[in-house]
């Protein structure tokens, strides 16, 4: 087959695999307008605080890291990591099982995992700036070998779930040990039967000036590990202004959850984020979100506290009713106290 046909019956390929965004949210382009200002700024690119966790291993050096940690999640609410334990051919595997699962016809999605797992799109929007021209599937750790249709798909879920918990539990308990806790209460609430994974495809979008490829948000979780690509796209908020996160092929990016921020009482940041939408490359990423049971009481670990006490289940509901009724998170400053 000549080269040309090939690359015409591949993009054929991947147009039939994407989401239907256009007949879907037709009302919405129809009424087209840019983001806003802000959006259309050129952000500034920068290359997040970098640890080498294998300094952990090192008596003499243990505690600097831990220290470099401590200080990225105050100041920054992100960092990257690297010497993070989890092998270059296990995020090989699941790169090309991701992959796969998303090159598939769009009909056939909902078919490799049952239940809700997956999304795409934002049913609530009512205006482009809500719309995030992304997919996801988003599955529960609890019940991830029962959703999974294939065998290849369960075992490196089931192996890179294993690796992103105790790479969990590793800063977890570096974090607390910055607030002078230890890690007890947060590995304690957040089990293999509250965290999820979170595999995210933005393909190209032809409206990238008007169109997310995820909204502005912030995390509602304790803790966030993502794998991503080497497509520029993660934006975060810094001194009042965007930033794009220059991606780093060696390396996994962690970012703080309100959860954390508000246990911490307000030392560790959970930073506000967002994806650009691209009008040519696709791009791929993974997320590890370490969330409790809906039960959980969140608690400020000082005083005097600045968020009252609440359940995770409360402030889920909190932000789905936000999203619901105004477009967008409000997110804890719900529950100052």
């Amino acid at each position: 087959m000549p080269s040309s046909q090939a690359a015409v019956d591949r993009s054929a390929t991947v147009m039939d695999s994407n989401p239907p965004f256009f007949p879907t949210y037709k009302s919405l382009f129809s009424s087209r307008g840019s983001m806003n200002d802000e959006a259309e700024l050129l952000a500034v690119e920068c290359d997040l605080p970098l640890v080498d966790l294998g300094r952990l291993n090192g008596k003499l050096e243990a505690k600097q890291c831990k220290q470099d940690i401590i200080t990225a999640a105050t100041e920054w609410g992100f960092f990257q990591i690297v010497n993070h334990g989890v092998s270059n051919s296990l995020l090989a595997r699941l790169r090309r099982q991701q992959v796969k699962m998303f090159r598939q016809p769009f009909k056939k999605k909902a078919l490799d995992f049952s239940d809700d797992s997956y999304r795409w799109g934002t049913p609530t929007a009512t205006s482009l700036k809500q719309l995030s021209w992304s997919e996801a599937y988003h599955i529960p750790l609890s019940s991830a070998n029962k959703l999974a249709r294939t065998s290849t798909s369960r075992c490196v879920i089931e192996e890179f779930s294993a690796a992103m918990a105790q790479l969990a539990n590793q800063l977890v308990d570096t974090l607390a040990e910055g607030l002078g806790r230890d890690g007890t209460y947060i590995k304690e609430n957040c089990t293999r039967n509250s965290c999820y994974l979170r595999l995210n495809h933005y393909p190209p979008c032809p409206l990238p000036g008007e169109v997310f490829g995820l909204v502005p948000h912030t995390d509602s979780d304790f803790l966030t590990i993502l794998c991503q690509d080497t497509v520029c796209g993660l934006q975060l908020k810094k001194a009042g202004r965007w930033v794009t996160v220059k991606p780093n092929p060696n390396a996994l990016i962690v970012n703080i959850g309100d959860l954390f921020q508000a246990w911490s009482n307000g030392l560790y940041k959970s930073v506000e984020h967002r994806v650009m939408s691209n009008p040519h490359l696709e791009r791929f990423s993974v997320a590890y979100f370490v969330c409790p049971s809906i039960e959980t009481l969140i608690h400020s670990s000082a005083l005097p506290a600045i968020y009252r006490k609440f359940s995770f289940g409360e402030y889920r509901q909190q932000v789905q009713q936000d999203v619901r009724l105004t477009g967008h998170k409000v997110g804890l400053t719900r529950f100052l106290a």
